[in-house]
């Protein structure tokens, strides 16, 4: 069994390619492009190409065979430039050579591979990408195909003599879409339960769309899943650089909660780039950089870059530190953005040196309106929140449809996805469905409905040659995807049975809100007065506390708090949530913080204004014990305060001095019960409805597997992941001792389940990774090589070859 995982193990790694080892990387355009425009350009670049030598694009380089990826010795381009002699010298004698430095800097170019922007050119641009919204009429359908995707692509194929895509069959479609969609395989009896429907082939198309509604209607299994999308393009994540030390804040529960709810796209990125609290101030506010940093890592930089890159599509790295080398945004693009969020006068600087000039706040498409850089900062963010979300903004619509093109099927409209000033392959099925977008109000799960349901989507993948991208691109139907980190591990934990239980991401995996109210317990709460005092002072802080003593250990269990004005809880010291919209409470599992015995809930409070005004905190818990029993935890006249402030670091409580006094419950506002009381209880309603499931990756910290999957430490905004899995990966993954164990645990169970039977445990592996049965010869070999009574190694040996087959890890 040894020699067959190993062959497969093998067989596996090429499939996805390898790119190995490379030297020390070099940045392609601050380092290369200059060195090219300043000697090549003026003969090799545009429209000329003396000597039949182009430096247009990567492809044109390498044709003509100048230059060998990764060969020094055999690059000609190096023998050129080095060149004393007056006929082949480049460039030729009358004009300056290179530098010694420019030289190495080819070098180094050439040993990394040849690393190219793969938006840039040298070449003219003819090509203006429109920025408003344009109309398309839609084809007529051809052969009965009437989804407008198809009519567009068939009328697309049509023009190219090309032919239509096969279709896929009901196994290959459940599969795929269940992993596009809620990023899960689907059981074996799901898998039966679709294939074995009766139906005809009139009515394939009905049972394939009412599948795609299924599964968008699974709320926290679509949550759950596109929570890796949106943390990669988001850089959010639950732990790494800038959280340990204050500098980072996450938008965990907001985001998972907007996915829950489906926010319409526009309001979603109004409140991620205008907050009105700080549950999603984190993605704009970016990281705090420890110690000295560049004028490129400041916050009001990344800023810049980050809604451009997010929403827009704009790569806008280069033009913050100057001119842009590969697009036409200017320097004083990049820091008219940064002046919108920054609240001082910010300088401009160029390559890290300031230029003696300020950052006026200004928007870059000022044909659809302009910031005004007297207002407030706020009013400057609500104002650009405002001219992204503009219908009239084509640009806004057509990035975030391309992105979900591209995550379902495995390339982009527009190519690559941070480059959207970039000619798309076909501008009639990006503008139509930016369009559509719009008119359904901005609501992502139709647009997903819209590509899963067409026949596009349910082709067969595209047969990719070796150069395939190196050429002008012809859609020929979907590619295959290799699955995430995140997908990989939910598949493993899937057939193994393995799942963990406890989750990293601060998230309440419910639902959405309920329709009926749930009585609340929790009563408002504040600290007694002292005399002569006409209400509590502002600005006050003051520390809340309860302690619960606990005889066993909860199974699962989470709460509910808001405060008037602001609030951080701490949980047996540790900080677990803030808050500073008091209309808006914050909901989140506490459960896994518990333990048994004493446990300290201390709420550092705040009470804003600069004056006497009304102030209380207000704050329900429920936990479910595993011998059936409940607890219901609320703010009452139980809890304690304290005038003295912690003396914690970040992300600690430390020690809070007494003395310790009895709290007083506070009549509940009229606007208190107006603006927050309903939803309070709705909160409880989905507490109470709140059950620990089987975790998924994607709300775990990030771990040396994960990264040896791919998935990136989200310090930078991630738009599409590496398609191929390098051998460092391989190797790294095959040797992971978490993988390992997790397949071992996952062969005792099948050893224990199927008690010998050899066939029926085959077939049950194969159903739950492929959904499919083994065929005559797959199984022959398995049962062949499988000792007879086989060991929970020999199994374990099984699963590691199933999972790393491509079959398994590809979406296809």
């Amino acid at each position: 069994m040894r020699t067959v995982f190993l062959n497969i193990t093998a067989l596996a790694i090429f499939a996805f390619g390898s790119t190995g080892w490379s030297a020390e990387r070099i940045d392609f355009a601050h380092e290369v492009v200059p060195i090219l425009k300043k000697h090549c350009v003026e003969c090799h670049g545009g429209k000329k190409a003396n000597g039949g030598f182009s430096i247009n694009t990567r492809h044109s380089v390498l044709d003509e065979g100048y230059v060998i990826p990764g060969d020094v010795e055999n690059s000609y381009l190096l023998d050129l430039v080095a060149s004393d002699d007056a006929d082949t010298q480049m460039p030729p004698p009358e004009k300056p050579r290179l530098s010694d430095s420019e030289v190495a800097s080819l070098r180094k170019w050439i040993e990394s591979d040849v690393p190219w922007e793969e938006s840039f050119t040298f070449a003219e641009r003819v090509y203006e990408p429109p920025l408003h919204p344009r109309h398309v009429v839609l084809p007529p359908p051809q052969n009965g195909r009437h989804n407008p995707i198809d009519r567009i692509l068939d009328q697309y194929l049509l023009a190219r003599n090309q032919p239509i895509p096969e279709g896929i069959d009901d196994r290959q479609f459940v599969r795929r879409v269940y992993l596009d969609l809620i990023g899960i395989l689907p059981t074996p009896a799901e898998v039966e339960d679709f294939v074995n429907a009766p139906h005809s082939d009139a009515s394939q198309s009905d049972n394939r769309t009412e599948l795609v509604d299924q599964l968008l209607s699974r709320k926290i299994d679509y949550a759950d899943h596109w929570m890796t999308f949106w943390n990669d393009l988001l850089r959010n994540d639950y732990t790494g650089t800038g959280f340990i030390t204050g500098g980072r804040k996450q938008i965990s529960g907001w985001l998972y909660q907007a996915l829950v709810e489906n926010l319409p796209f526009d309001q979603f990125t109004r409140e991620l780039i205008s907050p009105e609290s700080d549950v999603s101030r984190g993605f704009i506010d970016g990281i705090k950089w420890r110690g000295e940093v560049s004028a490129g890592q400041t916050l009001e930089i990344q800023f810049a870059q980050s809604i451009s890159q997010a929403f827009l599509g704009i790569n806008m790295k280069c033009a913050s530190c100057h001119d842009s080398f590969v697009d036409h945004w200017k320097l004083e693009d990049a820091y008219g953005l940064a002046a919108i969020y920054a609240t001082d006068e910010l300088m401009i600087h160029r390559c890290d040196k300031p230029i003696d000039k300020l950052a006026k706040a200004a928007w870059v498409f000022p044909e659809l309106g302009e910031i005004d850089p007297q207002a407030s900062r706020d009013e400057r963010l609500r104002q650009l929140a405002s001219l992204m979300t503009d219908p009239q903004n084509g640009r806004f619509s057509r990035t975030i449809v391309n992105r979900l093109w591209a995550q379902l099927m495995g390339r982009g409209i527009v190519h690559p996805l941070d480059a959207m000033q970039t000619e798309p392959w076909s501008e009639d099925l990006l503008d139509f469905l930016a369009e559509y977008l719009v008119e359904t109000d901005y609501d992502l799960k139709k647009l997903l409905r819209l590509i899963a349901t067409s026949k596009a989507y349910q082709s067969k993948t595209e047969v990719l040659k070796q150069e395939a991208d190196s050429a002008e691109y012809i859609y020929a139907g979907p590619r295959a995807r290799r699955m995430t980190a995140e997908q990989f591990l939910d598949g493993v934990w899937a057939i193994t049975e393995t799942a963990p239980i406890d989750i990293d991401a601060p998230v309440l995996r419910s639902n959405g809100t309920v329709s009926e109210e749930t009585p609340l317990e929790a009563k408002w709460i504040w600290r007694s007065s002292k005399d002569g005092e006409t209400g509590p002072p502002g600005p006050e802080t003051i520390v809340l506390r309860k302690i619960l003593d606990l005889d066993q250990e909860v199974q699962d269990g989470a709460a509910t708090m808001t405060c008037d004005n602001e609030f951080s809880l701490y949980l047996n010291g540790r900080e677990v949530v803030s808050g500073d919209a008091w209309n808006k409470p914050v909901t989140i599992p506490i459960h896994h913080l518990l333990k048994v015995g004493k446990n300290n809930f201390s709420v550092v409070t705040t009470n804003s204004g600069d004056g006497p005004n009304p102030a209380g905190f207000i704050f329900e818990a429920r936990f479910n014990f595993k011998d059936g029993s409940t607890l219901a935890i609320s703010s009452d006249d139980s809890w304690h305060w304290s005038e003295n402030q912690p003396s914690g670091r970040e992300g600690r409580l430390g020690q809070v001095k007494g003395p310790w006094h009895n709290v007083v419950i506070v009549p509940t506002l009229q606007a208190w019960e107006q603006e927050v009381g309903a939803k309070l209880r709705q909160e409880v309603g989905r507490i109470e409805r709140f059950e620990v499931l089987p975790a998924r990756a994607s709300l775990l910290n990030n771990d040396a597997m994960m990264q040896a999957l791919g998935r990136p430490m989200r310090e930078q905004i991630v738009s599409s992941r590496p398609s191929e899995l390098t051998t460092l990966e391989a190797i790294h993954l095959t040797n992971h001792p978490d993988l390992a164990k997790t397949l071992s645990d996952g062969a005792g169970k099948l050893c224990a389940e199927f008690d010998g039977e050899v066939d029926s445990l085959v077939e049950e592996i194969y159903l739950r990774a492929f959904g499919r049965v083994p065929t005559d010869s797959e199984k022959s070999v398995i049962v062949e090589t499988l000792q007879v009574p086989y060991s929970q190694e020999d199994v374990e040996d099984l699963l590691w070859a199933v999972v790393l087959t491509p079959e398994f890890f590809l979406i296809r």
